[in-house]
């Protein structure tokens, strides 16, 4: 990966290649950095051409990105309160050219929707920090800060989701497993249908991430589906599906 230019006042980057080479992303050299995560929660997304997403928190844009390539045609909103992070993505939407089907805003999870909020959105997805609270872990790095801490907590962003997605729309987040009971009650609020797919390392240890699935206004029974299993006790970094999904070989069916 070969630095790219800056400015002196900008952070440094580089250039990470994503699902197997199709996507281009400009990411700081240090800090936080989009990964499997992100690449879960964009695998999920199975939205039609003219559906609108919109991610909250998006960063530099590593999910919004996977998404424009695995689902030509979607239209995709993001929004960061980190400046530099959203400058990066929309950058990221000029290298993958899709600017004109992108839109990044700056702005703050409380701040709400504000000139968004009208129409609401297909597709309402997060990956929100995954801590409340700084004394419940050792300090993150200034420039992972905003990525590990959600200053304002989980019900924050649930709230924004659920203000984002329109009646039938869907909502989908992915996050500590030890939360699901609070995101099952925080979006239960107003969506339902819920859909939960586990994430365990390995088969034989507990999941640590879920990927959850709500529709805004929805009544379905909730469905557990059997886990994704990232690891393998060989030599190889994943599992074969792990794999072909971080590729773009494979989607994620929610």
């Amino acid at each position: 990966m070969t630095p790219d230019a800056t400015a002196p006042d900008e952070p440094e980057v580089a250039e990470s290649r994503l699902l197997n080479g199709r996507v281009r992303l400009l990411q700081p050299v240090r800090g936080y950095r989009a990964g499997m995560d992100a690449a879960l929660l964009a695998a999920a997304v199975n939205a039609r051409a003219g559906d609108r997403v919109f991610e909250a928190g998006c960063g530099v844009g590593g999910a919004l990105m996977q998404i424009a390539a695995r689902r030509p045609g979607v239209h995709l909103t993001g929004l960061e309160r980190d400046t530099a992070a959203a400058e990066l993505a929309r950058r990221n939407a000029r290298l993958n050219e899709v600017a004109e089907r992108s839109l990044i805003v700056t702005g703050d999870v409380v701040g709400g929707l504000g000139p968004l909020a009208s129409p609401r959105f297909d597709w309402a997805i997060s990956n929100p920090p995954f801590f409340d609270d700084e004394a419940t872990l050792r300090a993150p790095a200034p420039g992972k800060r905003g990525a590990w801490i959600a200053d304002d907590g989980l019900a924050a962003w649930t709230g924004l989701l659920l203000k984002a997605a329109k009646d039938g729309g869907r909502i989908l987040m992915i996050h500590r497993a030890d939360r699901l009971a609070d995101i099952l009650s925080l979006l239960g609020e107003k969506a339902g249908s819920f859909t939960i797919l586990p994430i365990q390392p390995f088969a034989d240890q507990p999941a640590k991430r879920v990927l959850v699935q709500a529709v805004r206004t929805g009544r379905a029974p909730l469905r557990l589906l059997p886990p994704l299993i990232l690891h393998d006790r060989s030599d190889a970094k994943h599992t074969l599906e792990a794999e072909a999904i971080l590729r773009g070989d494979k989607a994620l069916e929610l």
